[in-house]
């Protein structure tokens, strides 16, 4: 079928790939038009502006978008509005909050227009693996646009979660247990790599989990993979960002009273990654000195 990419980064470009290599016709647009030429030479359409992009669609227009979250996604809703009609459809892919989404198909609704949240994991990966799709849409928008999903996910790997919103919210909490999983296989490799007793290969380790072990993951085979090209990681720093779904993830555990324990500290230990010395820990180290005599190291 033709639909739209708006936002051809990592997620949206390989989408659009492998869109076209099942026969889907693509319109695309991105704000550096060196992207749109790169899949306009793999067999896209190209467009200049959202505007053009809905120019090029035939109704029922399905236009999805891969933009950041937030502000971007209301402005590119709004520049796509005045040439969309009744029936056509906006999917967003991208990491937005589920309570905009919620808001944003409450908003597109009275105007006819369909609004689907659809939580997309799969990474740079997700070209040639496919992508787990969590959506959430009316009924007759999922099924509009089941043709798309099918050519995105691999088999079984993807599902109507419920109405709007539903989608993003599957996929924020997906994100928050992914937090803890990357947490608990940092902290295994790190006492591994710290050991007194041995010295151990975790490239190869990685590898040995990988096969027949209860913790054999995707997640642990690109741990392999990176002890692989880097068997101590000595060209990264050891900071990590993070998107946002396990901040929201923590406080919908809260709102709920939920307790997320692993949730929660991945979440916190994400955040002290990003002191290079904390102000905190220079304060339990004075407190330590001045009750015990502690030792203390100096800046």
């Amino acid at each position: 079928m033709q639909l739209a990419m708006i936002g051809l980064g990592r997620m949206g470009g390989n989408m659009s790939e492998r869109l076209m290599r099942d026969g889907h016709k693509m319109v695309v647009f991105d704000r550096s038009p060196e992207a749109v030429q790169k899949y306009v030479g793999l067999g896209a359409m190209g467009a200049a502006s959202p505007a053009e992009v809905v120019s090029k669609l035939s109704a029922p227009r399905v236009v999805w978008i891969m933009v950041p979250a937030g502000k971007p996604v209301d402005d590119t809703i709004a520049a796509l509005l005045p040439g969309l009609q009744k029936g056509d459809v906006i999917i967003d892919g991208g990491n937005s909050n589920f309570h905009d989404s919620m808001r944003r198909a409450d908003d597109l609704a009275p105007k006819g227009i369909h609004f689907v949240d659809s939580g997309t994991s799969g990474g740079i990966w997700g070209l040639e693996n496919g992508y787990c799709l969590m959506i959430g849409a009316s009924p007759e928008a999922f099924k509009l646009c089941e043709p798309i999903f099918k050519s995105l996910a691999p088999e079984d790997g993807y599902g109507h979660m419920g109405p709007p919103g539903s989608g993003h919210y599957v996929k924020m909490i997906h994100n928050g247990v992914e937090y803890g999983m990357l947490q608990a296989y940092a902290e295994g490799y790190e006492i591994l790599h710290a050991s007194k007793n041995f010295k151990l290969d975790l490239h190869q380790i990685a590898k040995v989990w990988n096969h027949g072990s209860v913790v054999r993951s995707w997640i642990n085979e690109l741990a392999e993979i990176a002890f692989q090209r880097d068997a101590n990681l000595d060209q990264l720093k050891g900071y990590v960002e993070d998107s946002g779904e396990g901040r929201w993830t923590v406080q919908e555990a809260i709102d709920l009273d939920v307790p997320a324990p692993v949730i929660t500290l991945s979440l916190l230990t994400r955040l002290r990654s990003r002191q290079a010395d904390s102000f905190g820990g220079k304060v339990i180290a004075a407190l330590r000195n001045e009750f015990g005599g502690h030792a203390v190291k100096k800046a």
